[in-house]
Parts: structure tokens; sequence; C-alpha cells
């Protein structure tokens, strides 16, 4: 199975990825692509800028998603949205292809430092990604990271280790 990954941050310490590759360790003997979003740093999306054409990185990620079998992701949180760099990545790809995510199954994430989890993204994520071709079959989202997950051993709390267990569970139950 082909699995892309990504977290929606640009940022080089991001949590959301931690928390991505600590999940695809639960994904062996699986092609991995994880992608990094500042690989598809592009100009700020307009409409004037389209009239120009399409950057060359937003057809570089679709292509990566339609080359998978299936998406991890974790969304990060900026002022109760999605960061600007996941934000113009999926601008510029939506409007190549209305359906960014390619009917393509998910598996969505969200984490924060504070005790809500990123819950407002993953709120937007789960209310707007179906309409762009994701078909989310599980979500998880983890409060308080930095008391919950360690770098080296990933997430400590074994309440939130066995409701992440049973979740990567019944995704790959879903997918099969």
């Amino acid at each position: 199975m082909k699995i892309v990954a990504f977290a929606g941050s640009s940022s080089s310490t991001s949590i959301n990825r931690e928390l991505v590759k600590f999940v695809l360790q639960s994904f062996p003997n699986n092609k991995i692509n994880l992608l990094d979003l500042n690989n598809f740093e592009m100009p700020l999306f307009s409409v004037d800028k389209e009239k120009n054409g399409f950057p060359p990185q937003a057809h570089q990620f679709l292509t990566a998603i339609n080359e998978a079998d299936i998406i991890i992701c974790s969304m990060a949180e900026h002022n109760r949205n999605f960061t600007a760099a996941f934000k113009n990545i999926f601008d510029w790809c939506s409007r190549i292809n209305e359906k960014v995510f390619q009917n393509k199954k998910m598996f969505l994430m969200s984490k924060s430092p504070g005790g809500f989890g990123g819950g407002n993204s993953m709120a937007l994520a789960q209310k707007n990604f179906p309409a762009f071709g994701a078909d989310i079959v599980e979500s998880f989202s983890l409060p308080k990271f930095y008391e919950n997950f360690d770098l080296k051993n990933g997430i400590i709390n074994s309440d939130l280790l066995k409701e992440l267990n049973d979740k990567i569970a019944n995704f790959k139950q879903q997918i099969n």
C-alpha cells in the first residue's frame, strides 16, 4: 500500500510532523511518502496570479496524492484555523483539481500544546475536506502535546495511546 503523509505545518520543529511520524510506525511494510510542506512553497494564491498559470509545486502535491492509496495527515492550528502554509497549498491545488484529496481514504489528526488538541482545525477539516475528495475514515486529536508525547517514545499517556491504537486498527480494517 502506498501512503502519502504530511503535517499541515511548515515548522522545522512541527509537533504535527512528530505525531505523523509516530503513527506511520504502525504501517510497516508500506511505501511511505512523507511530504514536507516547505517543499511546496509557492506565491500567495490570488486570482490575478492564477492567470499566469499554476506553480509546479501545486501539481507536485496533487501528484503525490494521486500516487497514494491512503492519506495520513495531522493538521496544525494557527489562530483557530489552518496554517497559512497549508492553506496556500490547498488553495492552489483546489483550483487545479477541486477534489484535492482525490477520494482517498484519510486518517485525519490534529494536536496542540493546549488542551483543545487543535480542535478548530480538526473541525474545519472534518467539515470541509469531504467536499474536496477526502474520505475521512478515522480521526484523532492529541491535546497537551508536551505532556502526552515524548519525542523518543511517542504518546506516553496510556489512555490516549489506547485510543490512537484503536483508531489505527479501525482505519486499517476499513481500508482493507
